[in-house]
């Protein structure tokens, strides 16, 4: 069966895929892409405002379009495919929970869907150093740990970010209190 999006879906899905693309290019110039994971603030707010197959499908096309295109992340180690998984399940988690509960606070639902996000990066990191013959332990720790600084990032701005969005989109849906002259 068709699955048959909003226009609103589709445009939050499409901007906010677009500055997924482009934040990380202004954060490497600086060498700081690694360290604030910028490719998950735009991606990861998208959750907030759109149903769960746009924010999931945007969260895994964005870095595999980013490391076609600009080389970052690299798909050797497979990194772009991590961040492909991680953030897609990330995005439709965080959908799929708004979805069914919209009262759930913005902060909570966000530590929860960064520590699934992280235990999913953690065991692929795992796994792929054990196919290496590196020591996996090691390895995997220093990969999560990495993003700590970006996470306390996205904790920061992506929750007034969606209510400031919100907002908006409420005040443009309610009825004007003007009468026509």
């Amino acid at each position: 069966m068709p699955r048959h999006y909003s226009s609103r879906d589709l445009a939050y899905s499409g901007l906010l895929g677009a500055a997924g693309l482009l934040l990380p290019l202004l954060f490497h110039l600086f060498q700081l892409g690694r360290i604030f994971m910028p490719m998950y603030l735009p991606l990861l707010t998208l959750a907030f405002l759109v149903r769960p197959w746009p924010a999931m499908l945007t969260g895994i096309i964005t870095p595999l379009l980013s490391a076609a295109v600009t080389g970052m992340p690299p798909f050797y180690p497979p990194v772009a495919v991590f961040m492909a998984v991680e953030i897609g399940a990330m995005a439709g988690l965080l959908a799929t929970i708004r979805g069914k509960w919209p009262a759930t606070n913005e902060w909570l639902l966000l530590v929860f869907a960064l520590a699934v996000g992280r235990a999913i990066e953690l065991g692929l990191a795992y796994g792929f150093s054990l196919v290496l013959e590196l020591p996996a332990g090691v390895v995997a720790g220093a990969w999560v740990l990495a993003g700590w600084p970006g996470m306390l990032l996205m904790l920061v701005t992506i929750p007034p970010v969606v209510r400031i969005v919100r907002r908006s989109a409420q005040r443009s849906l309610a009825p004007s209190k003007e009468v026509p002259s």
